[in-house]
């Protein structure tokens, strides 16, 4: 049936297969390469666009520079990746695409691809830009080219969208994506968990201005227009904002520059670059904690709470807890029970129950004090009973929790007023 049905096609002219088809020509848009101040590039894959620009090391980004004079090698021990603490900076591509779509997939172009490496005192960064989408090819070629020196990519959210949509666009080409053994460093994760207390906008927009100090120029485009911007452009080659569109994304790419040098001073000493803010210095307690160098995680949880009352800042009540007791709970491991104990009771004061429960426990088991771990019991259990005076910590209010609080706490009463009478009763034979 098959041969029948090609036969009939055949006698009516219609041409089966693919091989005989032109490809369809690429539109141009005349004096782009004046517009948008590029040049061709020639690719074993046909002809694609970059705009090419150069930076000298140092220059600043803010009160930031264009540089990446920090060591990495904390940043590799957070991001469970050696192989960064090995690389240079000559070995980094900074990586950030413009698309058609946020959603990903198979129908989403990167018609942007904005790259950037450090070479020979500059940052050299290149922007592959897709005139047409029979273009994207040659497009891709000559980014593969142009990272082929680098051992690892930075990016910004780049794991779940950047570095999947450029691979399902190689993929769709029948071409190996040329990023897939770099090691890769995604600046989002990391914002995330030095600065989510303090800033409540973690975007790398955000971070330029609240991190690094940058402020963009009029030129710049808000990212949701971007996409209709471009298909404007393909549509009817209106080339109006297509230079607003680079400007975006080589802000957003040098953005990473300065961001990862930035960074790396913190985590390489963050004693001296943890910056101004409790909040920032109590984060990078909590990561180094993480890290299990519990020694700087102290001095930062140190640090961040001497800063607050040097400063006056109010921290909220359920992060200067969360410190207090990550604090405590390290000088219990150190086996510094004193020091432990003065946490305590600045937590207790805060009428935290945890620390009034952790000080009962120290009186009772390792000072044998059993008068004071019995006035620790009871104030908690007084707070227990009335819940209200606890400054609206939402655990605290929680029924399960506080029944079993009562449990306990109860059960340690009855065993420290026995222990109190044996002790009596041992003092008075």
């Amino acid at each position: 049936m098959p041969g029948i049905i090609s036969d009939r096609l055949k006698a009516l002219g219609v041409k089966l297969g693919a091989q005989d088809i032109k490809p369809a020509p690429l539109t141009r848009t005349p004096n782009l390469d004046q517009i948008l101040e590029g040049r061709s590039l020639r690719t074993p894959l046909g002809e694609a666009f970059v705009v090419e620009r150069h930076y000298p090391l140092g220059q600043p980004h803010g009160h930031a520079a264009l540089q990446v004079n920090a060591s990495l090698e904390r940043l590799a021990e957070w991001a469970g990746e050696a192989r960064i603490g090995q690389i240079s900076p000559q070995g980094l591509v900074f990586l950030d695409t413009e698309t058609t779509g946020l959603a990903g997939g198979t129908g989403t172009y990167a018609f942007v691809i904005g790259a950037a490496r450090i070479e020979a005192g500059e940052v050299i960064m290149q922007q592959f830009f897709m005139r047409d989408p029979a273009e994207e090819v040659a497009q891709l070629a000559a980014f593969e080219s142009f990272i082929a020196p680098c051992q690892a990519m930075v990016t910004f959210n780049g794991k779940a969208f950047d570095a999947p949509l450029l691979a399902s666009r190689f993929i769709s080409h029948g071409l190996r994506p040329p990023f897939l053994e770099l090691a890769h460093i995604d600046l989002l994760h990391l914002a995330r968990r030095l600065w989510r207390d303090r800033l409540p906008s973690r975007t790398l927009g955000n971070l330029e201005v609240q991190i690094l100090g940058a402020v963009r120029s009029e030129e710049d485009i808000p990212g949701w227009m971007i996409p209709s911007i471009y298909f404007n452009f393909i549509h009817t080659g209106d080339t109006g904002r297509l230079k607003d569109i680079l400007y975006h994304n080589r802000m957003d790419v040098l953005s990473l520059v300065a961001l990862l040098d930035h960074v790396g001073q913190l985590l390489s000493d963050p004693l001296q670059y943890g910056g101004q803010f409790s909040l920032d210095l109590l984060a990078l307690g909590r990561l180094f904690e993480d890290l299990g160098d519990l020694e700087i995680a102290c001095q930062l949880y140190v640090h961040g709470l001497e800063h607050e009352d040097a400063r006056a800042e109010k921290l909220p009540a359920e992060t200067l807890l969360q410190a207090l007791s990550r604090l405590a709970a390290i000088h219990k491991r150190q086996a510094n029970l004193e020091a432990a104990i003065q946490v305590w009771q600045q937590a207790a004061r805060q009428t935290h129950i945890e620390a009034h429960i952790e000080l009962a426990k120290a009186y009772e088991h390792q000072l044998k004090d059993y008068a004071r771990a019995r006035y620790w019991t009871e104030t908690a259990l007084e707070l227990v009973k009335h819940s209200a005076a606890l400054n609206g910590q939402e655990n605290y209010r929680n029924a399960y929790q506080r029944r079993q609080w009562l449990d306990e706490l109860g059960h340690r009463l009855e065993r420290l007023q026995h222990k109190e009478a044996l002790h009596k009763a041992a003092e008075i034979e």
